[in-house]
C-alpha cells in the first residue's frame, strides 16, 4: 500500500451529503428575530450575509460574531437548534443528497473509515442522523463539542483521524461545500481537500479557498480517494 493511499474520508453533513432546503437559513431567521436583530433592514441582511459566508462554521461561533455578546449568542444559538430541530420534523425537509449513502458504502468495503462533520450542536447533529437512519452507515460522527473547536479549525478532521487510526494526515480526504470546510482540511494537513458544488458555496468561493479538487456532488467522492496513491 503506498504511503499516500487514503484511510480516512470526513465528509461534512447539510449541503455535502443532506440536502436541507435551506433549513439553516430559515432556522436563523427564527433566531435573529430571537436575539433582537430587525426583521427588515441593513441589520438583518449583513447578519444573512454573515451566515452564508460562514455556512458550515460551529453555530455558536456565528452568533458570537453577530451579538458580540455571550448572553445574547447562546439564547441565538438555542433559538437556532430548536427551529432547526423543528424545521427536520417537516416532510421532505431532509434528503440524503443523491449518492451520499452509495458513497459511504463505496469507501468503506475499500477499507477506508468515513467519518462525517457538522457545525450544528451534537443534539441537532443526532437528530439529523436519526431522521437519515444514518447512524450505523458510517465510522465515526463529530460536532464541534466532540473535537474542542468547529470550523475553520482542524480539530474535528484531526480527532477524526486521531479515533479511527488513520497513519498520517495526508492520508485523509475531506469534502464539503462550503469555504470553511476547505480551510479545515488544508488546517488540517489533508492530503484531499475538495470541495463539492451541492451547497452553499460555488466552484470559484471553493477554489479561492484552497480546495484541491471540486466535484459536482458526493458521487464522484469514492473514485477521487480510491485513485490517490
Amino acid at each position: 500500500m503506498s504511503s499516500k493511499t487514503i484511510q480516512l474520508a470526513v465528509l461534512d453533513m447539510a449541503g455535502t451529503t443532506v440536502a436541507d432546503g435551506g433549513l439553516v437559513l430559515r432556522a436563523f431567521e427564527a433566531a435573529a428575530t430571537a436575539v433582537g436583530i430587525p426583521a427588515d433592514g441593513p441589520e438583518r441582511a449583513k447578519a444573512i450575509d454573515y451566515v452564508i459566508d460562514t455556512m458550515g462554521q460551529s453555530k455558536i461561533e456565528v452568533f458570537r460574531a453577530l451579538t458580540g455578546d455571550e448572553t445574547a449568542a447562546q439564547l441565538g444559538n438555542k433559538a437556532f437548534e430548536a427551529a432547526y430541530d423543528a424545521l427536520i420534523d417537516e416532510p421532505g425537509a431532509i434528503a440524503p443528497i443523491p449518492g451520499a449513502v452509495e458513497a459511504f458504502a463505496e469507501l468503506r468495503a475499500a477499507g477506508v473509515k468515513v467519518a462525517l462533520t457538522t457545525g450544528f450542536s451534537r443534539g441537532t447533529q443526532d437528530k439529523l442522523l436519526g431522521a437519515l437512519g444514518w447512524a450505523d452507515l458510517v465510522d465515526l460522527t463529530l460536532a464541534p463539542s466532540d473535537a474542542g473547536r468547529g470550523r475553520p479549525f482542524p480539530d474535528m478532521v484531526l480527532t477524526a483521524a486521531l479515533r479511527l487510526g488513520a497513519d498520517a494526515v495526508n492520508r485523509v480526504a475531506v469534502l464539503g461545500d462550503t469555504t470553511s470546510d476547505i480551510a479545515t482540511g488544508l488546517a488540517a494537513g489533508a492530503g484531499i481537500v475538495a470541495g463539492t458544488l451541492t451547497g452553499a458555496h460555488n466552484a470559484e468561493q471553493l477554489r479561492e479557498a484552497g480546495a484541491t479538487h471540486v466535484l459536482a456532488s458526493v458521487a464522484e467522492f469514492p473514485a477521487l480517494v480510491l485513485a490517490h496513491s
